[in-house]
C-alpha cells in the first residue's frame, strides 16, 4: 500500500511553504513517525512524519521548493503491503491477512460548532494495533473552546492513524482507521522495527517538542508504549519523578557557565489562550465597559454558614460555600434590573426570560466560563452542586460545549486567589459581569461605633451602551443587601 506524503494544513494567513531539508532519500527505510521532511513557513517550522513503516518512493519536490497546502510531496510503500498471506489475497490492505472478514470503518473528527473552522489533534491514548473496547477514548482533540473525545465504535483496534499528534483537521475529516474485533497482533509485523529503533526519529513530532522544551535526553525516559516507545504520559511522569531542574545541570555545565541563570523558554500559544486573548480584546474594542463598586459586609453570611455547615452537609451531601449566596443573590437582582440580563444584537436589545449564569472556572489550560443553567429554579444544594461539577470538568478537560454555551451574566471572584479588587472584563455577548473578592476584616462605623467586621468588595463591569448607571448602581445595591441580609432571598423582598 501507498502511502502520501503531503504538505499540512497551512496557518489561515499563510499562503504558501518551503521545503526546508529532506532527511531521507527515495529508496531508504523508515519507520512510523520517522521525520521524514521539514517545511519552513514565515512564522513556523512544520515536521512532516510517515504514516507508516516502508520505504520512501517518489520524491516529488527537492529542498528549497515551493509548495502549497495538502500538495503531494512524496509518497511511501508500506513494508510487507504487496505480500499478503497467499489463503488471503484479497484481504482489505489497512489491516493484516487473518482480519479479511472483519469490518473495517473510519474514525472522523466530531462535527465542530458553527464558529470553529478546525481543530488540532491533542493526545492519541491508544496505539496502532492495541485492543480498545467499545466507547473507550481514542484521542483527544482541542479545539479553541473546548477538547473532544473520539471514542472507539466498537471493541476491536486501530490499524492506521492518519493525523498524529499536533495535526491540524477539520470537522468529519478521517484521521484513523478501525478494525472491529482486531487482536492486538494485527500489527506485529511492524514491532520489530520499532523496538529496534532506539533514535530520536522513532518519537511522535509532539514527544520531539516535548523533550526539546523540557530539555530532556530520550535515553534517560523510560518508554510503555508499543515496542517499547516513549509517550507524552512517559516524559510527564519523568519530569514529575525528577528532583530539581538542577539534578540534569551537571550534563548541561558548559551553556550554564555562559548564559548563568538568564535562560528564556518559548512555547506557542494554546487554541484555548488565543482565543480568549481575542476575546478580551474584542470586549475592551467593541463595548463601552465602565465599572462600579461596592462593598459588602460578609459577616451574616458567614453566621449563618457557621450555624447550619454540619446540617446542610449531612442532608444534601456537599459544603455550603459562599458561592450559592452570589448565584442567588445575583439572579434576585437579575429580575429586578432586566437591562443587565438582556444584550446587545445589531440594533436590537434582546432581553432574556431566564437566568443562565456563567461561573468564571480557572482551569490548567486557562480561564473557562461554564453556564449554570435556569439558576431561578435550583435551591441552594442545587448550585453548590452544579458549580462542584462544573469545576472538575473544567479541571479535567471534560466540559462541553452545550456547558460552555450561553450565558446571561458571568461571575467571577478573584478572592480566592487573594484579589483584594479588580474591574473585571465582560464577557460578550454579555452586558456586565460580577467581581467578587477577597473577604478582608476592616475597621468599619456602624451606628457611630467602630467594629471590625469581615467586608469585602464587589465590582460590577458592564456596557454603557445598554446599562445607565441608575440600573448598575441599582443591581449592585441590590445584590449588596441580599448579602448581607440573607433572609430577604427567602421572602423575597
Amino acid at each position: 500500500m501507498a502511502h502520501e506524503i503531503k504538505v499540512p494544513v497551512l496557518p489561515e494567513s499563510v499562503a504558501d511553504a518551503t521545503i526546508a531539508t529532506w532527511h531521507v532519500k527515495a529508496g531508504d527505510k523508515v519507520t512510523r513517525d520517522q521525520n521524514l521532511v521539514d517545511i519552513e513557513t514565515d512564522k513556523v517550522v512544520l515536521e512532516v512524519v510517515s504514516p507508516a513503516d516502508g520505504v520512501v518512493g517518489e520524491i516529488l519536490f527537492e529542498d528549497d521548493a515551493t509548495v502549497l497546502g495538502e500538495q503531494v510531496i512524496g509518497s511511501i510503500e508500506e513494508a510487507g503491503a504487496a505480500t499478503p498471506a497467499p489463503d488471503a489475497p484479497t484481504a482489505s490492505p489497512s489491516v493484516s491477512a487473518d482480519t479479511g472478514s472483519q469490518k473495517v470503518s473510519d474514525i472522523n473528527v466530531p462535527v465542530l460548532p458553527e464558529s470553529v473552522a478546525d481543530a488540532t489533534i491533542a493526545t492519541w491514548h491508544v496505539q496502532v494495533g492495541e485492543p480498545v473496547s467499545r466507547d473507550q477514548n481514542l484521542v483527544d482533540i482541542e479545539t479553541d473552546k473546548v477538547v473532544l473525545e473520539v471514542v472507539a465504535p466498537a471493541d476491536g483496534a486501530l490499524s492506521e492513524i492518519l493525523a498524529e499528534e499536533g495535526a491540524t483537521v477539520i470537522a468529519e475529516e478521517v484521521i484513523a482507521k478501525f478494525v472491529e474485533g482486531a487482536k492486538a497482533s494485527a500489527p506485529s509485523a511492524a514491532a520489530p522495527a520499532t523496538e529496534s529503533t532506539g533514535d530520536e526519529d522513532a518519537l511522535s513530532p509532539s514527544v520531539r517538542r516535548l523533550l526539546a522544551e523540557k530539555d530532556i535526553d530520550p535515553a534517560s525516559v523510560k518508554g510503555t508504549g508499543k515496542g517499547g516507545r516513549i509517550t507524552k504520559e512517559d516524559v510527564e511522569k519523568h519530569l514529575k519523578a525528577a528532583p530539581t531542574p538542577s539534578a540534569s545541570a551537571p550534563a548541561d555545565s558548559a551553556p550554564s557557565l555562559v548564559l548563568g541563570d538568564r535562560t528564556e523558554k518559548r512555547v506557542p500559544m494554546t487554541r484555548l489562550r488565543k482565543t480568549i486573548a481575542n476575546r478580551l480584546l474584542e470586549a475592551k474594542n467593541s463595548t463601552a465597559m465602565l465599572t462600579t463598586f461596592n462593598e459588602v459586609n460578609m459577616k451574616p453570611i458567614m453566621d449563618l454558614r457557621k450555624q447550619y455547615q454540619e446540617s446542610f452537609e449531612k442532608r444534601h451531601g456537599i459544603r455550603l460555600g459562599f458561592m450559592s449566596f452570589y448565584v442567588k443573590a445575583v439572579t434576585e437582582a437579575l429580575k429586578r434590573y432586566p437591562e443587565v440580563n438582556a444584550s446587545l444584537d445589531g440594533d436590537d436589545i434582546c432581553y432574556h426570560n431566564y437566568f443562565d449564569i456563567s461561573i468564571a472556572v480557572s482551569t490548567p489550560r486557562g480561564l473557562v466560563t461554564p453556564v449554570l443553567k435556569d439558576c431561578d429554579t435550583l435551591g441552594m444544594a442545587g448550585i453548590e452542586k452544579g458549580i462542584k461539577t462544573l469545576a472538575i470538568k473544567g479541571r479535567d478537560g471534560k466540559l462541553s460545549l452545550d456547558e460552555l454555551q450561553g450565558g446571561n451574566f458571568t461571575i467571577t471572584n478573584g478572592g480566592v486567589f487573594g484579589s483584594l479588587m479588580s474591574t473585571p472584563i465582560i464577557n460578550p455577548p454579555q452586558s456586565a459581569i460580577l467581581g467578587m473578592h477577597k473577604i478582608q476584616e476592616r475597621a468599619m462605623v456602624v451606628d457611630g461605633k467602630i467594629e471590625i467586621l469581615p467586608m469585602m468588595y464587589l465590582a460590577l463591569s458592564y456596557d454603557h451602551r445598554l446599562i445607565d448607571g441608575k440600573e448598575s448602581v441599582g443591581f449592585l445595591v441590590t445584590v449588596k443587601e441580599m448579602l448581607e441580609d440573607p433572609t430577604r432571598l427567602l421572602l423575597d423582598v
